[in-house]
C-alpha cells in the first residue's frame, strides 16, 4: 500500500436534514441509519482504508464529536482533527492539507464526506486509485463525477470537456460547476449529455490544494503558513483554536473548484448516494410487502404504506391509515411528516429549537 496516499474524512455537520433522528450531540454520521451493522462513518473509513493505511487517515470534525469518533474508529487522538467552529469545507481542507503537508511534501489525499453511500466498493476504490495515481504525477485538482440516472435537482453538475488529462487518461477537463438548478435546466444537463453530479468527493497533492489556497483563498492560506510549523506539535490545538474564529466560511467548491484552471473530473458509477435526505435513505432501505420502509424491529401497521419508520428505542410503534410518510421516534422526540414536505424539516428543527429549547435539538 503507497504509504504517500492519505485520506481525510469530513465528519463535522450536523444533519439538520434529519432531525430528530440526527442530534446535535450525535449526528448522522455516526448512526446506522441503514441497519447494516455499522454508522455511516464507519462504513467509509472501512471503504478507505483499503485505500492508503489505516494510520494516514484522519477525520475533521467538531470538537463536540471528538470521543464518538474515538468510540466507532479504531483511530489515535492525533488522527481525529477538531474544528472549534463550523466554516463549511475550504478550513477544514486547508488544515488537513497543510497537517499532511507538513508531514510528509510528497503526499496525495482524498478527501470524502463521511455520510455517503457506496453500494460498488470495488470499483470506487479503483476510481480512487486511479486517480491519486494521476495526482501525484500532475498538478491537478480532481473530483469524481457521477454519471446521473435522472434530472435531480438536488445535486450540483459539472460539465466536461472532450478533453483528457492525457492519451492513456479517463479524466476529463472541467469546464463548468453547476449548483442545484432548476428542473428545466437539471433535464437540459441530462440530454446534453456531458454533465455529471458532482459527489463532493476530491483528490488531489497535498502540494497541489495548497497552491491553490494561496492563489484563491489567501487569508486561509496565510492563516495557515504563519503556524505551520505549530501543526503536528502539541501547539496545534492552541493554534487552530486561536485562528479558526477569523477564518471565512466558504465551500471548497466555490472557493476554489470553481476558479481553478486546472481541474478534472472522472466520469464514475460506483452505486452512489449522498443521503442527503429522508427520501434518499428510503430507497436504499428493505421494504415490506407495502413499500415501508421500517428501521425499528417493534412496528405494527394498519392500512399504511410507502412510509419511513425509524425509532431509537424498543418503544412499540402503531400506525394506522399513513401512506408516504416520514416517522422517527428519538429520545424526546417524535416526528410526523409527509415525506413530501421533508425539505421543511430544518425549518422544524429551528422552530423547536426557537419556541421549544435546545433539549429538541
Amino acid at each position: 500500500m503507497n504509504t504517500n496516499y492519505y485520506a481525510v474524512i469530513m465528519a463535522g455537520g450536523i444533519g439538520s436534514r434529519f432531525w430528530p433522528m440526527s442530534r446535535t450531540k450525535h449526528p448522522k454520521q455516526f448512526i446506522d441509519v441503514l441497519g447494516t451493522g455499522k454508522t455511516l462513518i464507519q462504513q467509509t473509513f472501512d471503504r478507505l482504508s483499503k485505500i492508503c493505511p489505516a494510520e494516514n487517515i484522519y477525520i475533521v470534525t467538531n470538537e463536540l464529536y471528538k470521543n464518538l469518533v474515538l468510540e466507532q474508529l479504531n483511530v489515535s487522538s492525533e488522527q481525529v482533527l477538531c474544528e472549534p467552529a463550523m466554516k463549511n469545507t475550504a478550513p477544514c481542507i486547508a488544515y488537513a492539507a497543510f497537517k499532511i503537508y507538513q508531514q510528509n511534501p510528497n503526499a496525495s489525499m482524498l478527501v470524502a464526506p463521511s455520510d455517503h453511500l457506496i453500494l460498488k466498493e470495488e470499483e470506487f476504490v479503483n476510481c480512487i486509485k486511479q486517480s491519486l495515481n494521476a495526482a501525484e504525477n500532475n498538478d491537478v485538482l480532481i473530483t469524481l463525477g457521477i454519471q446521473p440516472s435522472r434530472p435531480d435537482t438536488g445535486y450540483g453538475y459539472i460539465q466536461y470537456k472532450n478533453d483528457s488529462l492525457d492519451s492513456d487518461s479517463e479524466l476529463k477537463e472541467v469546464k463548468t460547476f453547476t449548483e442545484k438548478p432548476n428542473l428545466e435546466l437539471a433535464e437540459q444537463f441530462i440530454s446534453s449529455g456531458d454533465f455529471l453530479w458532482n459527489s463532493g468527493i476530491f483528490i488531489w497533492s497535498a502540494k497541489s490544494i495548497i497552491n491553490r489556497f494561496q492563489k484563491d483563498l489567501t487569508d486561509i492560506y496565510d492563516a495557515f503558513t504563519n503556524g505551520k510549523h505549530l501543526l503536528n506539535s502539541e501547539k496545534e490545538s492552541e493554534f487552530i483554536n486561536n485562528i479558526y474564529p477569523r477564518l471565512k466560511s466558504i465551500s471548497i467548491d466555490f472557493g476554489i473548484m470553481e476558479k481553478a484552471d486546472n481541474v478534472y473530473v472522472l466520469p464514475a458509477d460506483f452505486g452512489w448516494s449522498d443521503l442527503g435526505t429522508f427520501g434518499s435513505i428510503y430507497t436504499h432501505i428493505p421494504k415490506d410487502e407495502n413499500e415501508n420502509a421500517l428501521a425499528s424491529n417493534n412496528v405494527i401497521l394498519y392500512d399504511s404504506s410507502k412510509n419511513m419508520i425509524h425509532s431509537g428505542s424498543d418503544k412499540l410503534i402503531v400506525v394506522d391509515g399513513l401512506e408516504d410518510y416520514i416517522i422517527v421516534d428519538k429520545d424526546n422526540v417524535l416526528l410526523i411528516c409527509k415525506k413530501e414536505n421533508e425539505q421543511l424539516i430544518k425549518k422544524y428543527m429551528s422552530d423547536a429549537k426557537e419556541q421549544k429549547g435546545e433539549e429538541y435539538v
